[in-house]
Formats: structure tokens, sequence, C-alpha cells
């Protein structure tokens, strides 16, 4: 991907022209990938730049931790990472904290979710462990979705004898998330987070997870406050993480709760606008950051 010179954000809001950001938390999925999947390389320069001037970078995704820690080998000891909404935290490669969902819980969504894919949804359900994710679907459509966010991922014949630390459970469905698979699940909402993470995708997990908490645990642990803090995001699952930062930016194409919620609009994925914006608002120079990818 060749960069080209930033254009200017009409939506960047006046901000203090130096504003003491010391974290910034930043969703993966539609905000700062493409919709190829890809980080633009403009990024890596701006991550040294961000740890020049001690400020903490901070992937906060429903992915796995170990997809996010092989998106970010390399850099991976100078960022903070909020992996499965919020359900694990890791920096420098150890856990920082975690919260699971009870064996019973997890099977009564797996038996939930078999039973909407009996009455003719196409769904499928992914048990995401500390060791691994894993599915009982097989077939090579499911699993290519799966792959996408788990980089460690089991085929079993039965989810019902996995055995690990279970910090959530990931429902895809080929159709309506919000329409079908969100319906179905709302049960365990008395109990449960249940949040719609994406288009396709609905996470369960333990009631007090959110990438919101896991960000106030980090703030905690690094002595950052919220006035201190700046955060992206496009969709449901973002909600909770924009709330937790005085400076919460949506995506352009976010999802309208989620505009309504953030106090800022950022340019959209498609258009760089994570990096675009950071650079904005901490007055980095956009020919640096260019130089940074040619050097590189």
């Amino acid at each position: 991907m060749t960069p080209t010179a930033s254009p200017a954000l009409p939506d960047l809001p006046a901000l203090d022209p130096t504003p003491d950001i010391r974290l910034i938390a930043v969703d993966m999925d539609g905000t700062l990938l493409d919709a190829e999947d890809r980080i633009h390389p403009t990024l890596w320069p701006l991550l040294a730049e961000l740890d020049r001037r001690g400020i903490v970078f901070c992937p906060a995704s429903g992915r796995q931790y170990a997809n996010l820690a092989a998106r970010f080998e390399g850099v991976g000891d100078d960022v903070v990472f909020i992996a499965e909404n919020g359900a694990y935290v890791s920096r420098g490669g150890e856990e920082v904290s975690s919260a699971v969902v009870e064996d019973g819980v997890v099977g009564r969504v797996v038996e939930t979710v078999r039973a909407l894919a009996a009455s003719g949804a196409d769904v499928g359900v992914v048990v995401c462990g500390k060791r691994s994710a894993y599915i009982e679907r097989h077939d090579a459509p499911f699993v290519a979705e799966c792959d996408t966010y788990y980089a460690e991922l089991e085929r079993v014949d039965d989810l019902l004898l996995v055995h690990d630390d279970v910090l959530k459970i990931a429902v895809f469905d080929f159709g309506s998330a919000e329409a079908t698979t969100a319906p179905a699940l709302a049960p365990f909402r008395a109990t449960h987070q249940v949040v719609v993470s994406g288009a396709h995708w609905v996470d369960v997990m333990d009631a007090t997870t959110d990438k919101g908490a896991a960000l106030r645990q980090v703030q905690a642990a690094l002595g950052v406050t919220r006035a201190q803090t700046m955060a992206f995001g496009d969709y449901l699952n973002d909600l909770e993480l924009l709330d937790a930062a005085e400076y919460s930016f949506a995506m352009a194409e976010a999802h309208p709760a989620v505009i309504e919620r953030a106090r800022y609009l950022a340019p959209s994925n498609q258009a760089n606008g994570v990096v675009r914006t950071i650079a904005a608002v901490l007055a980095i120079p956009w020919s640096g950051l260019e130089a940074g990818v040619r050097a590189g």
C-alpha cells in the first residue's frame, strides 16, 4: 500500500493544540483495519513516535490475543492488548487480567446455537479459550471466517467436551446477527454480557466484561486518567470503550449508536482515519510518517 499525503480532516474538532494524551485505545475491524484486513503502513512510524513521547498504544478488539500479537509482531512489547472484547488483557506477553465464563453457561450457549442452527439459521459457534479457540462446525466458509480472527483455532467434534478457561463464546451468523442471533441469546443478558460485535458476530461474556472495563484497568495500572485517553471504535462492542476516554472518536461509517455516543468523528477506516486523526491531534507531521514508511 503506497502512502499518500494526508488530506484535511474536516470532521476534526477544535481541540487543545497540545492535549496531554498518555493512552490511545483502538478497535481493529472497521476502525484500524481497512476492508481488506490491512494495517496502513503509516501506523508503524506513528507507533515509534508515540513510544518516543511516552504514549501507550492499545489495540482493543474482539479478536483473540494470539491474533493481535501476530498482527503487532515486533512491537508487541510496546503495546497493551485488550483481546476478546475485554476478557483478556496482556502487556509484554504477560497476562494482566482475564475473566472466564462458567462451564455451565458455555454449555447452554452452545446448545442454544445448535438449536438455532437446527431451526434453519446459518450460524456457528466459537468457544474462545485461553489456550485456543474451538469450533465444531468445519465447513470451509465458516472456518474461513474464524481464521480471520483466531490464530489459534482447533477443530473438535463436540464443543461440550472442550477443557479450557473460556473467555468468550462468539457466534457467527451468515445473515444478520442483530436480527437473528442476538434475540436468540437475549435470555443470557440477565446474567452475562451479550453484545453484537459486528454485522455477523454476537459475543457472550462474563457480566463484568467489556472493552471499557478493560481500558479502565489499563488506565489504573498505568496511572493514566480518562482525560489523558483517546479511543476509536465503530461498532456496538466499542460503546463502553469510548465512554472510558475523554477523546472518543467514532469512525465515519460507524454504527449510528456509536456515532451518537462518541464525542468526535474520525474519517473512515478506508481513509486511514485512525492514524490521520492521531497525527492531527498530536501535531505529528504527516511527512515524517511517510518518511518513516520509506525508510522502513
